[in-house]
């Protein structure tokens, strides 16, 4: 491996935590408060510091592509953080291959988010704690993906928590948006309990958590035979971490919530950055958990439920960024069926081409949502399209392209995570098929949200329709150059087989991971029921298109969901209220603990711990009552007591010498 000392990592991670200070401190000093800083100077910080970030990446991009070597990397050892007990954890920093491409996500769509922000949050209260905390979370992502241990990549893990809450709850007057913030803090929480449990067994079992020693170790025949009876626990450990940050099943509940802040917050957290940590920490531990068929077969199970749960919920939601958030947490899952299944560098492609459409498909949402005077709900939408043509237009790639639609970004990865499954030894599975249905739904509640937003019939109030306009330059931008990433991206993983009908065009991506992340090998066709990827790609397209404009004719007039499953009405109910597992959840998690809160305020708090205090008290109070008549004021009183003392002193000691 060949390493190239390098500052650039360093002023990468600085330059967004410079800009948090500038806004968090500096300027709530010089203009007396975060109320009074303008929107334009916190957004205009805020959005230069990480713009710096992303050309600085650009940089280290080119440095890597340059430079020679199996596994070339930037690496700067900035201190020794922690040095106890054999434990030496120092504060180093790495870019490779993978985590390049995490970065320049991070950077380059919190850019564009960043910018978004300064127009579409203009006339909000306390807008530089808002441009702060957005620096802070891409100062703690940045920190996660460039960590090269895993204390470091779990203080950033713990680190964009913190700022989800903070973002997530930002209008934390109201107590929805409150709870909303809280919910996402407390169920990460769960999650990381099982991350430190794998970190902790790790290090027993390898003696570092250097993420460069581990996979060096894990080269070793007998330091495997070692791990081996405990891989499949440190593995499923770490896997419940993943659950809780990338919002897989049980743990995904509070994502939809999330919904509650910002929308250029739902786009930077909850499409492009923080949820896709737990695909990025399976990728880079790749070695360890191909060690475990076992977790990796519960990650991939745990993913295709996901995917398919989600997107059935996504159906029903009459919410707009509702749709999207359990759109998100069906594409995750996504990439955890790849995972699942082996194919990493799958997982890390959906999870770049989804950073662009989905991003994208929120931004567009805030951009419908300000025209329509902060109206969420698609019902009362329609026939958007002549008021919002920028938005439509943008909208549509990134529907395209998260539909699978050729030749979009989403239908090259997403045809390699199908092809993934089906080409496990033993052909057509489940995995596979599940795959399939949700890539179905997928499509028809993308068209579905199209339909009742641009097109059929105006359903909105006269005043909405008086304030109907457009979005400003700044924040139809972004909104372009995602929809360029959207429509375009795709193209840096094209397959093979398409790919030699493109003037024998490589896939760019897999010969980018290939020193981080191997290509796992894979047979062409399936054992049991033969299907050749053309077949698959071919297939997996013509049921997308065909389902993405089912959902725009469908819905087209006026027609919801509830009036589709008119005929299976339990079903159009438990689809929208999410199969009811929110309360599922407060009947046998929420409300138990909330009934022995109660109970232990009101009897254990209250009659044993307040009873013994009490207690105590009232009888040293007794005791001081009873030794007040000693106290009479009297000289020759307390001399003769001091004269007692003293013969029982003398006394004492003549006893104990004699």
């Amino acid at each position: 491996m060949e390493n190239m000392n390098s500052v650039l990592p360093a002023l990468i991670l600085i330059s967004p935590l410079i800009g948090f200070f500038i806004n968090g401190v500096v300027l709530p000093l010089v203009y007396k408060g975060f109320a009074k800083t303008p929107a334009n100077t916190a957004g205009g910080v805020a959005t230069s510091f990480i713009g710096l970030s992303f050309i600085l990446a650009v940089i280290s991009f080119a440095k890597l592509s340059g430079a020679g070597g199996t596994n070339p990397s930037l690496i700067i050892n900035c201190f020794e953080w922690f040095n106890f007990g054999g434990l030496n954890i120092p504060f180093e920093l790495r870019i490779d291959k993978l985590s390049c491409i995490l970065v320049l996500i991070i950077t380059g769509i919190g850019t564009l988010i960043h910018m978004y922000s300064t127009s579409y949050m203009h006339d909000e209260e306390c807008v530089g704690r808002y441009f702060s905390y957005l620096n802070l979370f891409c100062f703690n992502m940045l920190l996660l993906v460039m960590g090269n241990n895993l204390p470091l990549l779990f203080f950033g893990w713990e680190g964009v928590g913190l700022c989800s809450y903070l973002l997530i709850g930002f209008w934390y007057t109201e107590t929805e948006k409150a709870n909303a913030g809280k919910k996402a803090f407390i169920v990460n929480r769960v999650g990381d309990l099982g991350f430190l449990i794998g970190m902790f067994l790790l290090f027993r079992e390898l003696g570092t958590l250097s993420l460069t020693e581990i996979n060096s170790l894990l080269q070793n025949q007998e330091m495997i035979a070692k791990i081996m009876p405990s891989v499949t626990l440190i593995c499923l450990s770490l896997f419940v971490g993943a659950t809780g940050k990338s919002a897989q099943m049980p743990l995904y509940v509070w994502l939809p919530d999330a919904m509650s802040g910002p929308t250029p917050v739902s786009a930077l957290i909850h499409a492009a950055t923080m949820v896709t940590a737990g695909v990025y920490m399976i990728a880079r531990l790749n070695p360890l958990f191909e060690l475990s068929p076992i977790a990796l077969s519960v990650v991939a199970h745990v993913g295709a439920i996901t995917a398919l749960f989600a997107g059935s919920i996504a159906i029903a939601q009459t919410d707009i960024k509702k749709v999207l958030a359990y759109s998100t947490v069906s594409q995750l899952g996504f990439m955890f069926l790849a995972c699942g299944v082996g194919a990493y560098q799958t997982a890390v492609f959906h999870l770049m081409t989804h950073a662009f459409f989905k991003a994208l498909l929120f931004l567009g949402s805030g951009s419908v949502i300000h025209a329509c005077s902060g109206e969420q709900d698609m019902t009362k939408m329609g026939a958007l399209k002549k008021h919002l043509p920028h938005t439509h237009l943008t909208m549509l790639i990134g529907s395209l392209a998260i539909s699978g639609v050729p030749f979009f970004s989403g239908f090259f990865s997403k045809d390699e995570i199908l092809y993934s499954t089906i080409a496990l030894p033993g052909g057509v599975s489940y995995l596979f098929i599940i795959g399939v249905l949700t890539a179905v739904l997928t499509a028809f509640y993308t068209g579905r949200m199209m339909s009742l937003t641009f097109y059929g019939d105006k359903r909105y109030s006269h005043e909405v329709e008086h304030h109907l306009h457009e979005s400003p330059a700044l924040m139809t931008f972004p909104l372009y150059v995602l929809a360029g990433l959207a429509a375009l991206g795709g193209f840096l993983g094209v397959p093979h087989l398409l790919g030699d009908y493109l003037g024998h065009m490589p896939h760019y991506l897999s010969q980018w991971l290939n020193p981080v992340v191997p290509t796992k090998t894979l047979p062409l066709v399936g054992i049991k029921i033969p299907l050749h990827e053309g077949l698959v790609m071919l297939g997996s397209s013509v049921l997308a298109l065909l389902s993405f404009l089912a959902g725009i004719a469908l819905f087209k007039k006026n027609l919801f969901v509830k009036d589709l499953l008119s005929a299976f009405n339990p079903i159009e109910k438990i689809l929208s209220n999410k199969y009811y597992v929110d309360e599922l959840y407060d009947m046998i998690i929420i409300l138990p603990v909330r009934k022995i809160s109660e109970f232990s305020a009101a009897i254990v708090d209250r009659y044993i711990v307040d009873g013994a205090v009490n207690g105590l008290g009232a009888q040293i109070k007794k005791i001081g009552s009873g030794l007040r008549v000693l106290q009479t004021g009297d000289i020759q009183s307390y001399a003769l007591m001091m004269l007692i003392g003293l013969l029982v002193a003398v006394i004492f000691i003549f006893k104990v010498l004699f």
